[in-house]
Order: structure tokens, then sequence, then C-alpha cells
């Protein structure tokens, strides 16, 4: 795959020329249940958020949308379905950046190619990643773990989620914002990771707001920055990395609907204002809060521009970090 020439021929284009023309209608759409694949098991925060967004936007366009849950290879099994699937509307993406932006840079047996075969329709919710250490731990801040990090080059560890996954990259740009070496230390999943932490075996750790929310509140983990533009509702007192004075650490975790691309475009902005409208709900809002996610609720067009830039931050990150999965 043409990798250096994705980002440019991805998500704008999806948005332009690769979209059908308008007089392909959409007076009768949809006329069947709408099926939003959720491409990870049920359970998890991006199942509970496709769940949500799909009763409300189900509502306004007339018909169920159906969560259909096809986990596997990180999600990219679900992922390459849709991009596979008819362009008409009928079959979505719940998506995220570790499907969509992150893959064509790392992954050696991607079969498929997101920015050519997606298509944006709705940016739903950014989730935080906050930047966390034990509670015993003597860094109090951001300052405090890049002057450790410099002082012992390769001697702190960091875990992460597992090569590759968000909780890793998202260190690699710290690391490359700030030029520090700190070792990498991938686990099976967030729970592990999240124990030897407490127990000192890593220093730190990259992981949402969710997540780490109830170990601060438990006062075993103490928060040193979260990667979002602004505070996160779930961690009010905790700097943002640019509040720390360090802004090209600044990652936004995001999660939104995508399409086959071709889908016509009559069809992308029926179903853009079914999803942003659900996103506008007061009690959507309310729920996405409470999971974690700051709501969003952009369309296609700030979509896009979202999407172009994350391809461009992974590029950079991939090609500095050296990282790649099988």
């Amino acid at each position: 795959m043409g990798k250096a020439v994705i980002g440019r021929r991805g998500f704008a284009a999806a948005l332009g020329v690769s979209v059908l023309p308008l007089g392909a209608r959409a007076d009768d759409f949809p006329r069947k249940p709408v099926t939003l694949v959720v491409p990870f098991a049920p359970g998890g925060s991006i199942d509970t958020l496709a769940r949500l967004a799909a009763r409300y936007a189900g509502a306004a366009l007339g018909q169920t949308v159906v969560v259909d849950n096809r986990g596997g290879a990180a999600g990219l099994i679900g992922a390459a379905s849709v991009a596979r699937s008819e362009p008409d509307g009928y079959t979505l993406l719940m998506a995220s950046a570790a499907q969509v932006t992150i893959p064509p840079w790392i992954n050696r047996s991607l079969n498929f190619d997101p920015p050519r075969d997606l298509a944006p329709i709705a940016h739903l919710a950014d989730t935080p990643m906050v930047l966390i250490v034990a509670a015993n731990s003597k860094m109090q801040n951001v300052g405090d773990f890049i002057t450790e990090a410099r002082t012992h080059r390769g001697g702190l560890n960091y875990a992460s989620t597992g090569v590759g996954s968000i909780s890793h990259l998202v260190m690699e740009t710290l690391k490359l914002a700030a030029d520090i070496d700190v070792v990498h230390v991938p686990y099976r999943g967030a729970a592990p990771a999240l124990n030897d932490l407490q127990a000192g075996q890593v220093q730190a750790m990259f992981t949402s707001t969710a997540s780490a929310a109830p170990l601060v509140t438990s006062g075993k983990l103490r928060p040193l920055a979260v990667t979002t533009p602004t505070r996160s509702a779930l961690l009010p007192d905790v700097p943002t990395m640019a509040e720390a004075g360090w802004p090209g650490a600044e990652v936004v975790v995001w999660a939104g609907v995508m399409a086959p691309a071709n889908v016509s475009r009559a069809v992308m902005r029926r179903l853009e204002r079914a999803f942003v409208e659900a996103v506008l709900i007061p009690d959507v809002r309310d729920r996405m809060a409470a999971l974690g996610a700051d709501p969003v609720g952009h369309g296609a067009k700030a979509f896009g521009e979202v999407l172009e830039k994350d391809l461009a931050l992974w590029q950079r990150v991939a090609l500095a970090s050296g990282v790649k999965v099988e």
C-alpha cells in the first residue's frame, strides 16, 4: 500500500470526489434497519457509546440502528468488514483511531486502506487519556516525570495495553515531544498493567480517564496530566498537557461513525444529521460524560479534518518510534 500518500488521498476525498453526486436521493432512506458495527466484544466503552448513539440516531432516522459486535485483531476485522460492504448507508462502523488512522503506519499485514475505503459521517466524542503514576511515586507532575526520565535515561518503565495500542503510542508522542527515553512494557489489557503500576513494577502509564478515575479517587494512583485540549470532566483538577508545558504531547482519542467510501452524499447527510442530533440530546451528553467521554457532535466535514490531522500525527510518531505490528 502506498503509505506515503494515504493521508492526502483519503478523508478529504471522501467528502468530495469519492462520494456519489447529490442526485443519489435519500428521500426514502432508510427503508430497513441500519447496522452499526462495533469492532470489539460487547461491554466496553466503545460498545456502550455506540449503543447510546444508535438508540437516538435510530429514532431520528425512523428505523432501528442495530449494533453488531464483530471483534478481533484489535478492531480491524470489524473495520475491514464495513470497508468492504455495499456503500448504501446500511452498514456503518463505530470507529476509533486504532482502526482508522494508526494502522496505515504501523500494521504490516493491513489488508484494507482505511483512508481510501472509509468515509467520515459524524464525530461523536473524544476520550481523554491521562498520564498516571503510583500514589506513592515521588513524581508529582509532568515536569517531575520528564526530569526523572532525562536524569535516568532508560531507567523508567511504562506500561501499555500492547504494542501499537493507543496507550503505547501516546507515550511515544510524549517521548518525541520531550526527547526522553523510557522503556515500554506491553501488557495484555489495562487491568494487569494498572495492577503492576500500583505495585511499582512499572513507573507510569497512559490510560483513559474512565479507567483511571476510580483508582485516583481511591488514592491508589496519581494523575499528572490529560492529553486533551481541555480538562476532563471526570478529573477536573488535573491539568492538560499544554497547561503542564507540553502542548506537543496533546492527543485527542476520538470516536465516530464512518461508512464505506462512495456512499452517496445525500445518504451521508441523512446519517450525519441523525447521529449529530443524537449527541446534542442532553441525556446523551450526560451519559457520555459519565463514561469519561467528552461529547462532540460534529459532522462529516469537521470530522474529516480531525482524521487528516490524526493521520499526520501518527505517521510522524510511527516514523520516529519505529513501532510495527504484524
